[in-house]
């Protein structure tokens, strides 16, 4: 039987827009607008959407990057948004991040060792006597060579610096790790690469991910659970199997519909949405993807739908599928 090891509980992180003489709070930008998922031990959820609707945003707050506006986190029977910064210090290790860029991610004027190590150092997450095997091993574990130790970041490819950031974060010895886009700035071999050392890791140490992309056909190969966002807002979320099979949110299908087929006998009907997404500092009333769903209701103006299991763990978040599904 499956065993939640994260619950999120209707997140919500709202940035203040200040403005004016004295820089008063004008209004916010809601982010991250009542998100709630969980993540069993071991599994991965892939978390997907377009650019800007607060899929970083999420993760970033998980980890208390940014503080949360209201909502629970629950990790190993706690809610981690509570706990004081010494106790949130000591559980750092144990929540660990993959950023997105590679480039920007490692510090140019440090070498690879001590990158990986000033964390285990920190933290003390072995004896001295250990700290250099440690290092080693992780590098090991992770494609890098022994020699790689004293070298410098800018000495390395995109990928082997992708490896080096997954090192530093599997030197913690963490049961999460929230991976932020961590393929999108690499060539589509070397992302292949990276995705079988994730899921390596994860069947070798037993590590829950959090995968946050764009690629769809990423997101497919390495998840267990699928969560679509717009606009701050899961609209959708299901197992992997289920959710590529039977798309139900008007969203989730104009973006499935973009994935390209490898055969050239498949012809691919395309939902091309219209407009931009509406700001997150003035959304829509009613549902937010009305404005540029195919298929908005009067309904869809006015009142915002309910996110609700329609059978197998299938959540969504739709006018039209509750009145389709209650014709059934």
């Amino acid at each position: 039987m499956w065993c939640d090891l994260l619950q999120v509980k209707n997140l919500c992180k709202y940035f203040p827009i200040r403005g004016g003489v004295f820089q008063g709070t004008k209004g916010f930008v809601k982010a991250v607008d009542g998100v709630s998922f969980s993540i069993e031990k071991g599994h991965t959820m892939g978390l997907v959407g377009e650019s800007g609707c607060g899929k970083t945003t999420v993760g970033r707050t998980l980890l208390r990057l940014h503080e949360a506006t209201s909502g629970e986190v629950i990790y190993n029977g706690r809610n981690i948004l509570d706990l004081s910064k010494s106790k949130m210090r000591s559980l750092r290790p144990e929540l660990q991040i993959v950023f997105q860029d590679p480039y920007s991610s490692l510090n140019p004027r440090v070498p690879v060792g001590e990158i990986i190590g000033e964390g285990v150092r920190q933290h003390k997450i072995v004896p001295r006597s250990e700290y250099r095997k440690h290092i080693l091993d992780t590098m090991e574990a992770c494609g890098l060579q022994k020699h790689h130790i004293d070298r410098y970041p800018h000495e390395f490819s995109g990928g082997q610096r992708q490896r080096i950031c997954i090192a530093r974060a599997l030197a913690l010895k963490p049961q999460i790790v929230i991976a932020d886009e961590p393929v999108s700035a690499l060539d589509v071999s070397i992302q292949a690469q990276i995705i079988n050392l994730l899921k390596d890791l994860q069947r070798d140490r037993g590590l829950t991910y959090l995968f946050i992309s764009h690629d769809l056909s990423v997101v497919e190969h390495i998840s267990d659970k699928v969560g679509v966002m717009y606009l701050g807002n899961l609209v959708e979320m299901a197992p992997k199997t289920e959710i590529f099979k039977n798309p139900m949110h008007p969203y989730t299908k104009a973006l499935f519909s973009a994935v390209p087929v490898p055969d050239p006998e498949v012809r691919m009907n395309r939902v091309i949405l219209q407009g931009d997404i509406p700001s997150p500092a003035n959304p829509p009333k009613g549902c937010k993807f009305h404005t540029r769903c195919p298929v908005a209701m009067d309904i869809c103006k006015t009142q915002i739908p309910e996110y609700k299991d329609y059978g197998d763990g299938h959540f969504v978040a739709c006018h039209l599928c509750e009145m389709e599904c209650g014709k059934k």
